[in-house]
């Protein structure tokens, strides 16, 4: 049968995308979730099950090549806008009880990580894999808390705006720095020799400090400037924050860590609620998030095999991934916020929200398949992990705040 052309391929994967959105957004689900679905029902595991000419026709070598270097153009461009939603200025205000709670509830599922890589090792560690960097790796997957979903559940509930929004929204921002952070050191471990490593580790914390003490009080400089001669971002100064961003991630590459992470820290050292950072997510956020993430979303669909879990050992597994990512994430953030002298309502609830894991964990998940630190099959476990525990936010998080404060058991 005659492949399609590339384009044509990138045409049925939006077109999909969207619709699959669009159903979940009337669900009253992020419409990222739907999307990341519909790549899903567009690979192996459903259409490509029932018609196998499908996925060979439309997911040939070409067109794959062609997704990939779509999809990593998007995913670079989508942490950027990512990082330029974090608000650095908002994390000191309330950093005290954010600290707290977003670094219990990843200390606890990356400890449970920990003991399930342990056990597994043996049964589901690529060849030539050490036990520390699968570990690693491992605790990372469970440890991820999904910013931007986080931020549009919370924007469609009654906690935007609130305290309590904003403590979420805090903790998850802190969360997902540390976990790139993490990802930076398993990457740079499996890309060099411990010492190597260590040297990769050295200059990823140098780049840090220059970007956070340096480039953000520089840009500090600036902004004031652009801001009083124009209302709306010159193109010159867009294609100068854009040139950054590429360049960030670029440096990060050379260092032996992820591109992403370049990208998202850049992001993150442009003050929030300056005119660059607002313009420059109005013109790319939409952009992105039509056309170059369903490219990611129909690669991660290609790749996450269900059929590969042919066994009830698999499937127990599977089982065992999401309730100790459940457990550790929500436990350890209702612990943590029980702590810092919340209710256990407000407790409950942010322990759901921290257990969002959505794209952000597919971006993970795709770099250890990417680097070689994780196999097909655990690789679709932790996929469908990531869809269970994110699914599951927003039905649980209306459940428990209908549920009256006084005289109940929350």
């Amino acid at each position: 049968m005659e492949h399609l052309p590339a384009f044509l391929t990138l045409v049925i994967v939006i077109s999909v995308a969207r619709f699959f959105g669009m159903i979940f957004r009337k669900l009253g689900q992020p419409s990222v979730m739907g999307e990341v679905l519909g790549g899903i029902v567009l690979g192996p595991s459903v259409i490509g099950y029932f018609f196998p000419g499908f996925t060979e026709t439309v997911f040939h070598p070409e067109s794959m090549v062609f997704l990939k270097h779509v999809a990593e153009i998007g995913i670079t461009f989508y942490l950027f806008v990512m990082g330029l939603e974090i608000d650095l200025p908002r994390l000191r205000h309330s950093a005290k009880s954010a600290v707290l709670i977003s670094q219990v509830s990843i200390l606890f599922p990356f400890a449970l990580g920990l003991l399930l890589a342990w056990q597994i090792f043996d049964q589901y560690a690529p060849a030539g894999i050490g036990h520390l960097e699968f570990s690693l790796f491992i605790g990372v997957s469970l440890s991820i808390t999904a910013f931007p979903v986080l931020a549009r559940i919370l924007a469609d509930s009654r906690f935007h705006k609130t305290s309590l929004g904003d403590l979420a929204l805090t903790c998850a921002a802190i969360d997902d720095i540390t976990a790139w952070c993490l990802v930076a050191v398993v990457t740079g471990l499996l890309k060099s020799s411990m010492g190597g490593a260590g040297l990769t580790i050295v200059l990823t914390a140098a780049y840090v400090l220059v970007m956070l003490f340096v480039v953000r009080p520089l840009i500090g400089k600036i902004i004031p400037r652009i801001e009083k001669s124009a209302e709306r971002l010159p193109q010159a100064a867009l294609a100068i924050v854009v040139l950054g961003a590429l360049g960030s991630a670029t440096i990060t590459h050379l260092i032996g860590i992820h591109a992403f992470f370049g990208a998202f820290l850049f992001g993150a050292v442009i003050p929030h609620n300056s005119l660059i950072a607002k313009d420059v997510t109005d013109r790319l956020q939409d952009f992105v998030a039509i056309l170059f993430l369903p490219a990611f979303f129909a690669l991660t669909g290609v790749k996450t095999q269900v059929g590969l879990l042919a066994s009830g050992e698999h499937w127990v597994l599977c089982l065992i991934i999401i309730s100790l990512a459940i457990l550790g994430k929500f436990g350890g953030a209702f612990a943590a916020a029980k702590i810092s002298g919340n209710s256990t309502k407000d407790s409950t609830i942010l322990g759901l929200l921290m257990n969002t894991r959505g794209l952000v964990e597919l971006i993970v998940l795709n770099i250890g398949l990417s680097v070689g630190v994780l196999t097909p099959t655990l690789f679709t476990m932790l996929v469908i992990m990531a869809l269970v525990t994110t699914f599951m936010t927003g039905p649980l998080l209306k459940w428990v705040d209908s549920k009256p404060t006084v005289g109940s058991s929350f």
